[in-house]
């Protein structure tokens, strides 16, 4: 009645004005929907693990430890893929330029992301600027240790003798790895001048450390655990924050006078720069749950390893202390790739 009362053409009229709204907002839903669903769905189909190893490796042994529980974490297979050769240079290159999808990864470590990328010209990739870090995975401290014929009792005794006889000392490793440039990270620290002896493998430069052939040495606790139980290597510290939880009696090498002096062999997941954040984030949440795992942590810390965990954030500060670290390193040692 009065103004009140709507005619039949202005019926219709707000009928068509409704049905354009509604067709504008199904258009807009329609054409966010794939990008919601591509953040909900996340991971869809299977992800690749690229490891820059070969099969029966240590980076490979690790990964199939930590990849069953992560894989039922996101709900979907982990393939780990081994990809051996020239230091791993050439699989992190390969995952540096995949999609940023969150389906191809890469088991970085330190000798595969940032010594190859010193050593090989045009590696294919920057170790800080070419991935969004997505948790640091685990770590093992090296040791410093030397045959037992050594007239060495202690690191300092050990550094002494060294100061006292510039170069005569030597250390057996093999050239362009991680023991290798860890010499050069001690001779620096220390403020000593010790030679190296390289060969073609870690295993054959044990061999003649345990023979006396050559003196001294720098690597893992697996390596040398059994030649300090039975004597003919003497350990005179782990180069970490804290005490090895193997050799409990071996103090840090702080507490045994080199402060500052930490070398850690380590392993972490990234992903291409540019994967969505929301999905680093859910990888990073999901990593840091497979490695609360009791089973792998024991499978972990049976091996002399230390699982840890850690944010995107915290792996990208320590990914950039790294590499300043063996940049200093691989300069100093005039190591090249062979």
């Amino acid at each position: 009645m009065g103004d009140a009362t709507i005619s039949i053409h202005e019926r219709k009229w707000l009928h068509r004005c409704a049905g354009v709204v509604l067709s504008i907002g199904a258009a807009v839903l329609a054409g966010l929907s794939p990008f919601a669903a591509h953040a909900q769905a996340y991971p869809a189909k299977p992800i690749k693990l690229i490891v820059p190893s070969a099969v029966g490796g240590s980076p490979d042994i690790i990964a199939r430890i930590i990849a069953p529980k992560l894989s039922q974490g996101l709900g979907q297979p982990i393939i780990v893929e081994d990809r051996p050769g020239a230091g791993g240079a050439p699989a992190v290159a390969a995952v540096a330029n995949s999609p940023g999808d969150g389906y191809t990864l890469i088991f970085a470590t330190p000798g595969a992301l940032i010594i190859a990328a010193k050593l090989i010209a045009n590696a294919g990739y920057d170790p800080v600027g070419s991935f969004a870090p997505i948790s640091l995975l685990i770590t093992a401290p090296f040791l410093v240790v030397a045959n037992s014929a050594v007239p060495a009792n202690s690191l300092k005794e050990l550094i002494e003798l060294a100061r006292s006889k510039p170069g005569e000392l030597n250390f057996g490793t093999s050239n362009g790895t991680l023991p290798h440039l860890t010499g050069y990270v001690f001779m620096a620290a220390a403020g000593v001048k010790i030679t190296p002896v390289t060969y073609k493998s870690i295993s054959q430069a044990y061999l003649d450390l345990s023979a006396g052939t050559v003196q001294i040495m720098f690597e893992q606790i697996a390596l040398f655990e059994q030649g300090i139980r039975s004597g003919r290597i003497k350990a005179f510290a782990v180069a970490s924050s804290k005490r090895h939880p193997k050799l409990p009696d071996l103090p840090t090498a702080a507490e045994a006078g080199l402060p500052g002096f930490e070398v850690l062999s380590w392993a972490g997941l990234l992903a291409p720069k540019g994967t969505p954040p929301a999905v680093i984030r859910r990888l990073s949440a999901e990593v840091r749950s497979a490695l609360q795992a009791r089973e792998v942590r024991d499978a972990l810390v049976n091996q002399g390893i230390e699982p840890v965990g850690s944010t995107p954030e915290q792996y990208a500060t320590f990914i950039a202390s790294e590499n300043d670290k063996w940049s200093r390193a691989v300069k100093a040692s005039g190591a090249r790739a062979e």
